[in-house]
């Protein structure tokens, strides 16, 4: 194995660990006690995701793609991006500072109710994801020219499916602390920040296929609401 292949399966483990972190840390470490911390708190845990996020602009920009053009092997690309991705998922799970506080803790019947919202965001995720190459999306085979654009199941709800079935996941838990209301309502103002950005960039993909389909397709993530 070369090391460019395998710099691209390193990435491809980093990936899967840091969304393990990730879920780990959610159910885990979010879900833990703590005494109500000040305003501080928030401002430093927004600014760290503020840093996860600022890298899909940066890879976005124009000045940064010829820069890794000229830089970094075609086929190495997408794993870099892969890479700074998943490392910086992992340290604002590492550097997240605890919130505090507790908003509920439902039992029995809401709690089973609040379960069946959480699981069907994961179905719904899972779905969104199913066209997806998994060995792409890990940067481990190079995407495809012939990519297109989806329409169908889910795609005929909401435009982002897979950010609607993120904000059942976060907001449905039943033992809602501080941290993990945070947490979901720090990463929806990311996505609901973001889509105009990435439809925009759809358009250009797609052309009048897209401006068609948004037209088709009124809501982009919450049905009935945005």
């Amino acid at each position: 194995m070369t090391i460019a292949r395998l710099f691209v399966w390193l990435g491809g483990g980093v990936f899967v660990s840091s969304l393990i972190v990730c879920v780990w840390w959610f159910v885990v470490v979010l879900g833990r006690p703590a005494p109500p911390a000040g305003a501080t708190a928030w401002l430093w845990n927004v600014l760290l995701f503020s840093l996860f996020a600022a890298h899909h602009s940066v890879f976005a920009r124009e000045s940064v793609k010829r820069w890794l053009a000229a830089a970094v092997p075609a086929e190495l690309i997408r794993s870099v991006y892969v890479w700074t991705a998943s490392l910086l998922l992992i340290v604002v799970c590492l550097l997240w500072r605890p919130i505090g506080g507790e908003l509920f803790d439902v039992h029995g019947a809401g709690a089973v109710a609040l379960a069946v919202v959480q699981l069907a965001g994961i179905a719904v995720i899972a779905r969104a994801v199913a066209t997806i190459d998994p060995l792409e999306l890990a940067g481990i085979r190079l995407s495809s020219a012939a990519t297109s654009l989806q329409v169908g199941g889910l795609y005929r709800v909401v435009r982002h499916p897979l950010y609607l079935g993120w904000l059942m996941a976060t907001l449905g838990a039943a033992h809602m602390t501080g941290d993990r209301l945070a947490f979901a309502l720090i990463t929806a103002a990311y996505l609901f920040a973001a889509v105009p950005l990435e439809e925009r960039s759809l358009a250009r993909s797609f052309g009048d296929d897209y401006t068609r389909y948004q037209r088709e397709v009124r809501w982009r993530i919450v049905p009935f609401i945005y």
